[in-house]
């Protein structure tokens, strides 16, 4: 008996190690892979809600108009000062490493939530792993930027509301308020997680007025619906807990879902399946959808979720993580939950550590890797093969007149590395008004007169990439030659200054 119950703990100590391990390289593999490939850099947002950041830090204040723009008079709402404040923070401590340490530390939080989200924490253990991994692999090309917050706090509400429709239990909503106040400080797409809860109220009025009615297939909820909706209506008005209060509703679609987005913007378009994401991601969701049927599920929570996000991520690439939380959630509720933990404590305490030793490693492990991240100037030598550093330079050391006009893709850079120099355009759509974005792409495609776009008329200094059309055009036709002197050119970028 006594070898037969040592072989026994042997075994469920091996597997509780095997878990252990496993868990550690699902939280720590994307974090791993930033610290050594540093590809926090490639979008040049980033670097516009850093200088915001310092800017607040610098006043003490809220930004309210135009900074750092030729539109320094038209009032501006920063839906994500939040966010750069606490981006500003890090950088103050860590340089431009705080941005590659701030992208690993959110897929690190990607990971843990999408394993919880996946029934990790209900012993759907090796299901959770599989499940998390898929998801962080879809989204594995996300950015340091604010959305990050949105697609992790949409994942803690669905765990939330998940788990009180279990359990019928309205304690889990009471996190929701505080969830959302925070939320809509960081990221403007709180407004998803607005409508997840609208949603979660519909299912719940149309359930119990279905059951009023005597409908067999449904059974009594213990939840008030009166609690859920006190706690949907708490959770909207703290969304209104900002600086900018209600001001930020109308900001909402002109942020997140604008005219000039659809119209010149890939990542605004429907999914292409030109990437192994995309099927993937077609799977996912197909899986889901054939979970739910052989379920024959009733649950119109779910039903209605799917149905919602799947329009929402097949209309508009940026909005896939609103479908691939769900579906992950809505897969591991039908797998087999195993062993319960009070079973597997009874023959070995690892089973109790086993969580908490891989998180606690996992963090060790992160902040160890973060020591490979290169020193700052490292960091801008390498973003220099997709940045005009030198074209800046040249810029900054010859002190060429302003204004400048500037190409979009490099406008939230020079913000941040040529403050001096307002931008005529950047990542901040909503400063310029669909109006203004829509001339500026049209100038950049050939399809307007140089003379209808303000900003060019008034330009001194033109810092254009080397290979769009508008370059070649003044740089090669001999009326536009005569206009505008090369003054500096290299295989990125080419500084123009009117004659």
């Amino acid at each position: 008996m006594n070898k037969l119950a040592k072989d026994t703990g042997r075994v469920i100590f091996s597997n509780s190690l095997l878990k252990s391990v496993a868990l550690l390289l699902l939280l720590t593999a994307a974090p791993l892979r930033e610290a050594f490939r540093v590809a926090a850099f490639s979008n040049g947002d980033i670097w516009w809600h850093l200088r915001m950041g310092l800017w607040i830090l610098q006043s003490h204040a809220i930004p309210r108009n135009g900074l750092f723009s030729q539109n320094l008079d038209s009032p501006w709402i920063d839906s994500s000062w939040g966010f750069e404040l606490l981006l500003a923070a890090i950088y103050k401590l860590l340089g431009l490493r705080s941005i590659s340490a701030l992208l690993m530390f959110f897929k690190f939080a990607l990971a843990a939530v999408t394993f919880l989200l996946a029934g990790g924490w209900r012993r759907n253990f090796w299901g959770a792993i599989l499940l998390s991994a898929v998801a962080q692999y879809i989204l594995f090309g996300l950015q340091p930027l604010p959305i990050f917050f949105s697609i992790l706090f949409l994942g803690i509400a669905l765990i939330l509301l998940l788990q009180c429709r279990r359990q019928d239990d309205a304690r889990y909503l009471y996190w929701l308020p505080l969830l959302f106040l925070l939320w809509a400080n960081l990221d403007i797409q709180f407004v998803n997680g607005l409508l997840l809860l609208g949603l979660y109220l519909a299912a719940e009025l149309t359930e119990r007025l279905l059951y009023r009615f005597n409908c067999s297939f449904l059974s009594a909820r213990g939840t008030s619906l009166g609690k859920s909706a006190a706690v949907a209506g708490l959770s909207l008005v703290a969304t209104l807990i900002t600086p900018y209060s209600f001001h930020l509703i109308p900001e909402i679609m002109e942020t997140g879902y604008s005219h000039t987005q659809f119209k010149f913007f890939a990542e605004m378009a429907a999914l292409r399946f030109r990437e192994p994401q995309d099927f993937v991601l077609l799977l996912l969701v197909m899986a889901t959808f054939l979970v739910l049927g052989l379920q024959r599920s009733r649950d119109f929570f779910k039903c209605a979720l799917m149905i919602v996000t799947v329009m929402l991520a097949f209309r508009v690439q940026r909005d896939v993580w609103c479908v691939v939380l769900p579906a992950i959630a809505i897969i591991a509720g039908a797998l087999p939950e195993g062993l319960s933990e009070n079973e597997l404590s009874k023959n070995s305490m690892a089973w109790r550590f086993e969580k908490p030793l891989a998180l606690a490693l996992s963090l060790v492990v992160i902040l160890l890797a973060m020591i490979h991240i290169p020193s700052d100037e490292l960091l801008l030598k390498r973003a220099s093969r997709s940045l005009p550093i030198k074209a800046c330079n040249f810029i900054r050391d010859n002190q060429l007149p302003g204004p400048l006009f500037n190409s979009y893709a490099w406008g939230g850079f020079l913000i941040w590395y040529l403050p001096e120099y307002p931008v005529s355009i950047d990542g901040r759509l909503n400063l310029y008004g669909n109006e203004a974005n829509e001339q500026y792409f049209k100038l950049i495609d050939g399809t307007i007169r140089f003379e209808q776009n303000p900003s060019f008329a008034r330009a001194r200094t033109l810092l254009l990439q080397q290979d769009v059309g508008l370059a070649k055009a003044l740089t090669t036709l001999p009326p536009l030659r005569q206009q505008f002197r090369v003054a500096y050119q290299d295989d990125m970028a080419v500084v123009l200054e009117r004659q």
